[in-house]
C-alpha cells in the first residue's frame, strides 16, 4: 500500500515518517501525472498561500479537483484543510485558489499568528473507538484555521472551547443549535465520506491514530485484498511513545 502527499511545502517529509512507521511507503506528489499512480492522499499542514501559488505553478488544481470529485480518499492537515474546504473565510486580499468538495467553512488563521500557535488536549471518542488508546489526542496548533460551519453530510471528529472573543456568536455542530448559556466550541477535525480533515498536526507528534485512521478509510475505498488494514490496526495503539516536549503554550 502506498500513500501520495502532496510535497510542495510544509511538513510533507512529517507525514511520509509516520506513514513509514505504520509499514506505508509515502510518495512526495508535486506534478498532476504522478496522481494517476496514487489512490489516496494527504494534503500537508504548511503556509496555504505558498502552497496555493506552487500548485497553480504546476498545473495541480484541475488533477487534486479531480481526484477529490473520484472519491478517493483525500486527507488535509492545517493548511491542507483550508485547500479542502469549500469556502474560506479570514483570506488575503484576493484570496487563494481551493480544491473545495468538503462542505464546510473555515476560517484561515482563526487562533491567530505563529507566535500564538499552542498545544490543546482534544476529545476524540470516535478516533479512539476505533484505534484504541486514550480518549484525547494533544493537537498542535499552529497558526491554525478552524471550521465554523459544516453541511448535514459532514461527522464532526473533534471540537475545542473558544473564549467568547474569538467567537461572536455559537458555532453550530451538525446543524444543532448551541443552548444559551453552553460553552461555545469550534470545530478541529471532521469527516465527510472519503475526505477528512484536522485544523492541527498529528504529523508532528508521536500518536498516529489519524494515520491509522486514514490508513483504514483508503483500504475500505480501495484495495479489499490488502492485509494492511489488520497490521495497522494491531500496531498503531503501541506506538503511543512520548514525544519529546516543545515550548507551546497549552490551551485553556
Amino acid at each position: 500500500m502506498a500513500v501520495g502527499v502532496l510535497a510542495l511545502q510544509g511538513s510533507f517529509n512529517e507525514h511520509i515518517a509516520a506513514l513509514r512507521r505504520l509499514g506505508v511507503k509515502g510518495i512526495a506528489i508535486r506534478k498532476p501525472e504522478q496522481l494517476e499512480s496514487i489512490s489516496s492522499l494527504i494534503i500537508p499542514g504548511g503556509e496555504s498561500t505558498t502552497m496555493a501559488k506552487l500548485a497553480e505553478y504546476h498545473n495541480l488544481f484541475p488533477a487534486l479537483r479531480e481526484f477529490v470529485k473520484m472519491g478517493k480518499p483525500v486527507w488535509g492537515t492545517c493548511a491542507g484543510l483550508i485547500f479542502l474546504a469549500n469556502k474560506a473565510t479570514g483570506q488575503k486580499t484576493g484570496g487563494q485558489e481551493l480544491i473545495g468538495g468538503l462542505d464546510c467553512t473555515v476560517h484561515r488563521n482563526f487562533f491567530g499568528s505563529q507566535i500564538q500557535s499552542f498545544e490543546a488536549e482534544i476529545p476524540i471518542p470516535e478516533i479512539a473507538d476505533k484505534e484504541g488508546g486514550p480518549p484525547s489526542f494533544r493537537g498542535v496548533f499552529i497558526r491554525a484555521p478552524a471550521i465554523l460551519e459544516v453541511g448535514p453530510g459532514v461527522e464532526v471528529l473533534a471540537d475545542i472551547p473558544v473564549s467568547s472573543e474569538k467567537s461572536s456568536s455559537p458555532v453550530t455542530l451538525q446543524g444543532e443549535e448551541e443552548k444559551a448559556g453552553s460553552e461555545e466550541k469550534v470545530i478541529v477535525a471532521v469527516r465527510q465520506g472519503k475526505l477528512l480533515a484536522t485544523a492541527f498536526h498529528p504529523e508532528l507528534t508521536a500518536d498516529f491514530r489519524w494515520h491509522s485512521y486514514f490508513l483504514k478509510m483508503a483500504n475500505e475505498a480501495g484495495d479489499e485484498a490488502s492485509s494492511s488494514s489488520s497490521t495497522i490496526n494491531e500496531g498503531s495503539s503501541s506506538l503511543l511513545s512520548e514525544r519529546t516536549p516543545n515550548d507551546l503554550p497549552i490551551f485553556q
